[in-house]
C-alpha cells in the first residue's frame, strides 16, 4: 500500500537535508528525518543498548531501566518538546535515539576504563562513539570503494545527535569526534557557527538530563536504593555530589530551595512504602516532573525567541536557572545514593578489569576475535594505533552480558557481575 506524502519541515532546507553519500529515498511519502529516524531503530547500535547499564546492573532486577529504555523515554520527552518550539519531531526523535549509541558496557564506568586504555589512539568518549557508530561502523551505506559512510543519516539529524561539536584537540575530556573521523564531521558542520550546537541538540541535551534524573529516582525508590527520609540530612553531601558531576556553580541555598519546592509537590511520595497507591503516586511524580522541566524550558524559549519555528541555528533552548538546580539535585541523588555507594564500587573495579582484559585478549587473537563489523577496518589498519582503536571498538560495542561471556571465551575467567 502506498504511503501518503508528507511534506518535508519548511523550517529545512535542502542544504539540511543532504546526505554525505547521495542516496535517493526508494518510494515517496517519507520525509527525509523519518528515514532517518527508521535507520537509527533499525541499527546494531540501538538493539544492544537493551542490555547495557544505564545506573542499575540491567540482569540483577527487572525494573530498572536500561540504555535502550531510557533512550525510548528521551526521545519520547525530546519529540514533544522540540514539536513545541516548532522543530521537525521524527529530528529529535532521532537525535534522542541516537545519543546514547556510543556508551560501551557498564555505563560511565566502562566509559571510564576505555578512554585510559585508548589514549594511545585517541582517548575514548562516548558522544565521539556515537559519531563514529553512525557515520562509520554501521554498514548501511558504503562509498565506491567499499568503505561503510555509516548510516548515512542527514546532515541536519547528524548535527542534531551532536552534544559536543568539537574534537578532542579543543577539549580532550567532552568531544564529539575523533581526529579520523572527522571528514564527515567537517562536512556536517560546514555553516555552523564554531562551537555551538544546534536547538534541535540543545533540546536533545535537555531531555537527556530530564528523562535520567527523573526515572534515576523512581528506579531507585522502587528498588529501595533511596529512602527520601534521608535527602535533608544528606543534603550537603548531595551538594557536594551536585558541584563535583552535575551543576558546579550551585550553591548550598540553591539546593536547599530545590528540595522544599519538590518536596512540597502534591504527588512527593512521602513515606514511600511500594504499595499500589505509593507506586501510583510515584508514577504521577514522573509524569508531573517531566512536564515541570520541559514546559518550563518551552516557555523561557518561546519568552525570547517568540512564537515562530525554531530550528537550526535561529534559536538557543533557555531553562530557568530554578529548574536546573532541581535536575541537578535529582542527578545528585543517584549519583551519590548509588552510583559513589560504598557498596558499588567492588563492582565497579571488576567491571574495568573485563574491560582491560578484554582489550588485550581481542587485540592478542585478532582477528578471529572480532566481530564481522570491524573485520575490514582491521584489514586496512596499517599502524599498531588504527589496530587498537578497531579494537576499542569492537569492546565498546558489547552489551554487558555480551562483555562477560566473551571476556569468559578468551580468558577462561568467570567474574562476578
Amino acid at each position: 500500500m502506498a504511503l501518503k506524502e508528507v511534506r518535508e519541515h519548511s523550517g529545512y532546507s535542502e542544504r539540511d537535508r543532504e546526505r554525505f553519500l547521495n542516496e535517493p529515498a526508494k518510494r515517496k511519502g517519507r520525509t527525509e528525518f523519518v528515514r532517518d529516524r527508521a535507520r537509527i531503530i533499525h541499527s546494531f547500535a540501538l538493539r544492544r543498548l537493551a542490555a547495557k547499564t544505564q545506573v542499575a546492573v540491567p540482569w540483577l532486577s527487572d525494573f530498572p531501566r536500561t540504555r535502550l529504555s531510557h533512550s525510548l523515554e528521551c526521545a519520547q520527552v525530546g519529540r514533544e518538546l522540540g514539536a513545541a518550539l516548532g522543530a521537525d519531531p521524527d529530528l529529535l526523535e532521532s537525535a534522542c535515539l541516537a545519543h546514547d549509541l556510543g556508551h560501551p558496557p557498564f555505563g560511565h564506568n566502562g566509559e571510564v576504563a576505555l578512554a585510559q586504555l585508548a589514549q594511545e589512539c585517541g582517548g575514548f568518549e562516548g558522544n565521539a562513539q556515537s559519531f563514529r557508530l553512525l557515520t562509520r561502523i554501521e554498514a548501511k551505506t558504503v562509498d565506491d570503494d567499499g568503505i561503510s559512510v555509516g548510516l548515512n543519516l542527514c546532515r541536519a539529524s547528524l548535527d542534531a545527535a551532536t552534544k559536543y561539536p568539537w574534537s578532542a584537540g579543543e577539549n580532550p575530556k567532552k568531544f564529539g569526534v575523533y581526529s579520523d573521523d572527522v571528514e564527515i564531521f567537517h562536512w556536517m558542520r560546514e555553516g555552523a557557527p564554531s562551537g555551538r550546537t544546534c536547538i534541535e541538540a540543545q533540546i536533545m541535551d535537555w531531555s537527556d538530563d530530564v528523562a535520567y534524573c527523573v526515572h534515576d529516582l523512581e528506579d531507585a525508590l522502587v528498588t529501595g536504593q533511596v529512602d527520601l527520609a534521608h535527602l535533608t540530612r544528606d543534603l550537603p553531601l548531595l551538594h557536594e555530589t551536585a558541584r563535583a558531576d552535575y551543576l558546579a556553580d550551585v550553591s548550598a541555598d540553591e539546593m536547599e530551595r530545590a528540595l522544599h519546592s519538590l518536596s512540597n509537590l502534591s504527588c512527593w511520595p512521602h513515606g514511600f512504602d511500594r504499595s499500589h497507591r505509593h507506586l501510583a503516586r510515584l508514577k504521577d511524580l514522573t509524569s508531573q516532573l517531566v512536564g515541570r522541566f520541559a514546559l518550563a524550558a518551552e516557555r523561557e524559549t518561546r519568552a525570547h525567541f517568540g512564537d515562530g519555528d525554531l530550528t537550526r541555528y535561529s534559536a538557543n533552548l533557555l531553562v530557568p536557572r530554578e529548574q536546573r538546580v532541581e535536575v541537578a539535585l535529582l542527578k545528585s541523588i543517584a549519583g551519590f545514593y548509588i552510583i559513589k555507594a560504598e557498596r558499588s564500587q567492588d563492582r565497579y573495579a571488576r567491571q574495568k578489569s573485563v574491560i582491560a582484559d578484554l582489550v588485550e585478549a581481542v587485540l592478542a587473537s585478532a582477528p578471529g576475535s572480532l566481530e564481522s563489523y570491524f573485520l575490514q577496518e582491521w584489514q586496512r589498519a596499517s599502524t599498531d594505533k588504527e589496530k587498537l582503536r578497531v579494537v576499542i571498538d569492537q569492546v565498546a560495542s558489547l552489551t554487558d552480558v555480551g562483555a562477560y561471556a566473551l571476556h569468559t571465551k578468551l580468558t577462561g575467567k568467570i567474574v562476578e557481575a
